[in-house]
């Protein structure tokens, strides 16, 4: 079968060629229908030799939807059976511990111990023909999505999620949200931010591509994020500043803006991996502001997400690539010429 592999540190993914996966014990074979294409990926091979955490080559993509095409010995216990469409929950975990019995197997206890990985982040991931889900419980049924709309939602969707949830207590009305970065995830912050919440949404990017993108989902503002967008915050909340801020970019200036517009007892979540710190301590925000880095979500909340997008009340925006063209999918990503989400199409 054709892959998407991560081959050489520094160098272009490549298409080649692969043995087909055969599913062992409690294992589900999937051809795979879409497959994500994201930032994590490509922040992955900017790492440098030294330290590199997986074994190399890699099939990318750790977002994926696909058809059940087989079955390893005990994995139809479940009532999983061949033909069902699905959507793999990605942070896969031991299933056994603490975390993992509440569903939150994005915070297993004993994955780094037991050496389990995500698909596409260690594990071979969903960018080939098929892919092979460790276990069942890792596949949630689409029930009538479409795969090509479906399949950004079990990261670009269900992490944004995980991070509004946290702060829905202080998103009354009268209140506000910051979205800085409106691309990937961004975009879809915002619907969640306007279906679940009746807070005023603020969002920031640096083009005004993005911005409008932005508007076109739900901002009640766009502004653009430069050295004045903190003072244009303040400005917008009359000076108090907003009661959650997401940074979905991450990189120290976005960092340091979040921090700057996070009202008193406000909290700042930074989603993006770009690096950016955020000092803690007195004076260095306002007064009791939280700060948190999450990572993924439950798989639970990729249901309630899914759930979300069955009653219209969230849909990405995609460009979709042919297999052979994942690479450039990938270079336009990184050029930022992708307004939404990029998703491989491996069986065409």
């Amino acid at each position: 079968m054709k892959a998407l592999q991560y081959r050489t540190v520094g160098a272009a993914p490549e298409v080649v060629t692969v043995p087909d996966p055969e599913p062992g014990p409690g294992q589900v074979l999937l051809k795979v229908t879409a497959a994500g294409v994201c930032h994590s990926d490509i922040a992955v091979m900017s790492w440098p030799a030294e330290g590199f955490p997986y074994e190399l080559p890699l099939t990318l993509g750790h977002e994926g939807v696909g058809t059940v095409a087989g079955l390893g010995a005990g994995a139809d216990a479940t009532g999983l059976k061949e033909g069902d469409s699905v959507a793999v929950y990605g942070p896969w975990g031991c299933g056994t511990c603490a975390n993992c019995a509440q569903g939150k197997e994005n915070y297993c206890l004993r994955a780094d111990e037991l050496g389990i990985r995500p698909p596409g982040l260690g594990a071979p991931g969903s960018m080939a023909e098929y892919m092979i889900v460790d276990d069942p419980r890792h596949l949630v049924p689409i029930d009538g999505l479409d795969p090509v709309a479906t399949v950004p939602l079990t990261d670009a969707g269900l992490t944004p999620y995980h991070a509004i949830k946290r702060s829905l207590p202080k998103l009354v009305p009268g209140s506000t949200a910051v979205v800085i970065g409106t691309g990937g995830l961004g975009h879809v912050a915002i619907q969640l931010l306007r279906a679940m919440t009746a807070a005023r949404v603020i969002a920031l990017d640096v083009t005004e591509d993005k911005l409008a993108l932005a508007r076109t989902v739900g901002a009640h503002e766009a502004i653009l994020s430069d050295k004045d967008a903190a003072a244009k915050v303040r400005e917008l909340t009359g000076g108090r500043g907003a009661e959650a801020v997401f940074d979905f970019v991450g990189v120290q200036p976005t960092v340091e803006t979040a921090g700057a517009v996070a009202a008193i007892e406000g909290d700042v979540t930074l989603v993006g991996i770009g690096g950016g710190l955020l000092p803690v301590g007195f004076g260095a925000t306002n007064f009791e502001v939280s700060v948190t880095a999450p990572y993924w979500g439950s798989r639970g909340e990729l249901i309630e997400v899914l759930d979300l997008a069955r009653a219209g009340a969230v849909s990405v925006h995609t460009e979709t690539y042919s297999l052979d063209d994942a690479p450039l999918a990938y270079e336009r990503l990184h050029d930022g010429k992708i307004n939404g989400r990029a998703v491989i199409l491996p069986n065409g």
